[in-house]
C-alpha cells in the first residue's frame, strides 16, 4: 500500500510584531516597568527560537538500544524515559511495597478560585487513609494543582497515534516545544507515577456529563501508554512517512500499563455520574488495567436538586457514601494483595461479594 500523507492546512507562523506584542501581553504588572531593556532582549532571544523552529535546543545522541543510535532525541525526553524505566523496575520488584496511585480529578481548590476545596478532595483522603491502614504506599496526584499552582500545566494531545501509532511515543515527545513556548508539562512527573503503580483509583466529580478538562488532558496524554513506541528514532521524530509506513508493516501496540488494577469514584449530579463511571472504566480496561471495584453517586452533592452551598454540609451528614468510599478503597487494596500473591484478583470468591458497581 502507497503511503499517504495530507497536507493543506493553512500556517499559523506569526509575524515578529504579533510575536512580540503576545510576548509583551505577559509583562502587565507594574513591577515590569523598569525592566523593559531586559524584557526587549528575553523577546529577541525567544523569537530566534520561534523563528528557527527550535523545539528541542538541547539533545544528545540516543545511543545503543535504539533503532538509530545516532539521532539525536531532546534531553527533555530522554530523561522522562529513564524515569519510566526505574518506576518499571520498582513495579516489577516483588519485594517491594505495593503501591497505588490516587488521583483527585476535580479542578476546585481553596488556594484559588473558589477559595473552597472540593468534595473529591475530601474523598480522597477518606480512601488514602483506608489504602495506607492496609499496607500500601500511597502516591497523590491532585490535578487541582493546574489551575492553583505556578507552572503546572498538561498541554494536549496532538491525536499523533490518528497518523499512525509508532509517531505517537512512549513517553509522549510532543513537549516540551520550546519555540512555541509549550513548556511546564506536568505529563513527564505523571507518566512514572502510573507506571511505578499497582493499583490506580481515580476520584472525580461531574462537570456537564463529563470528567473534568484537567483530567480528560491526562487521559488524552495517556494514550501513548496504550500501544505507544518507545523509540522515537524508529521514526525519526514525527516523520509521518516512517510511522505510516511501520504501522502498515505491522505494529504490536504494546500495553505499557497492563496488569494494574483499578477503582474509580465518580459522584455528580442526578444524571451524568453513571456514564462518566462508564466511560473511565471502558478507558481504563482498554488499556487492559483490571477493575477492582467503582461506583457511581448519582443522587447528591452538585446540582440542581440542592442548593450548592449546602453540598460539604451534605457530605459530612452522609455516612453511607463515606463508608461506600472507604469499602471501595479496602476492595482495591485487598485485589492488590492477592494479585501479588498470584491468585486472580477479580474472580477471587473472597473478594467478590465486595465489588461495587
Amino acid at each position: 500500500m502507497a503511503i499517504d500523507v495530507r497536507k493543506g492546512m493553512p500556517s499559523t507562523k506569526l509575524d515578529r510584531a504579533t510575536f512580540e506584542a503576545r510576548l509583551r501581553a505577559r509583562f502587565q504588572d507594574p513591577a515590569f516597568d523598569p525592566l523593559q531593556r531586559e524584557i526587549s532582549a528575553l523577546i529577541e532571544a525567544a523569537w530566534d527560537g520561534y523563528s528557527n523552529s527550535r523545539k528541542s535546543p538541547r539533545t544528545e545522541k540516543a545511543g545503543p538500544g535504539y533503532a538509530d543510535p545516532s539521532y539525536e532525541l531532546a534531553r527533555d525526553w530522554l530523561a522522562a524515559k529513564r524515569a519510566i524505566t526505574e518506576a518499571q523496575r520498582r513495579h516489577d520488584d516483588a519485594s517491594a511495597q505495593r503501591r497505588v496511585l490516587l488521583i483527585n480529578g476535580s479542578m476546585r481548590s481553596d488556594q484559588t478560585c473558589p477559595s473552597e476545596m472540593s468534595k473529591s478532595y475530601r474523598l480522597c483522603k477518606l480512601a488514602e487513609a483506608v489504602l495506607q491502614e492496609q499496607g500500601l504506599a500511597v502516591g497523590f496526584l491532585d490535578l487541582s494543582h493546574l489551575v492553583s499552582e505556578l507552572g503546572r500545566r498538561i498541554h494536549p494531545c496532538k491525536a499523533c497515534a490518528s497518523t499512525a501509532m509508532p509517531l505517537c511515543h512512549w513517553p509522549c515527545s510532543c513537549y516540551p516545544n520550546y519555540s512555541l513556548e509549550q513548556t511546564d508539562d506536568w505529563m513527564n512527573e505523571i507518566y512514572p507515577l502510573w507506571v511505578g503503580a499497582h493499583g490506580i483509583m481515580i476520584v472525580t466529580p461531574v462537570n456537564w456529563y463529563q470528567v473534568p478538562a484537567g483530567l480528560k488532558a491526562m487521559m488524552d496524554r495517556l494514550v501513548c501508554a496504550d500501544g505507544g513506541n518507545p523509540d522515537p528514532t524508529s521514526t525519526h521524530g514525527k516523520t509521518a512517512e516512517e510511522g505510516k509506513a511501520l504501522e502498515l508493516a505491522g505494529w504490536d501496540y504494546p500495553k505499557h500499563l497492563a496488569g494494574r488494577l483499578f477503582s474509580v469514584i465518580v459522584h455528580g449530579d442526578a444524571v451524568g455520574a453513571e456514564g462518566v463511571r462508564r466511560g473511565l472504566e471502558d478507558w481504563l480496561t482498554d488499556m487492559d488495567l483490571i477493575p477492582a471495584g467503582s461506583m457511581a453517586i448519582k443522587d447528591g452533592y452538585i446540582g440542581y436538586q440542592k442548593p450548592y452551598a449546602t453540598s460539604h454540609r451534605e457530605l459530612d451528614a452522609d455516612e453511607a457514601f463515606q463508608q461506600d468510599v472507604r469499602t471501595a478503597a479496602r476492595t482495591l487494596a485487598r485485589a492488590i494483595k492477592l494479585q501479588s500473591q498470584g491468585r486472580n484478583a477479580v474472580a477471587d470468591e473472597d473478594l467478590r461479594p465486595a465489588i461495587l458497581k
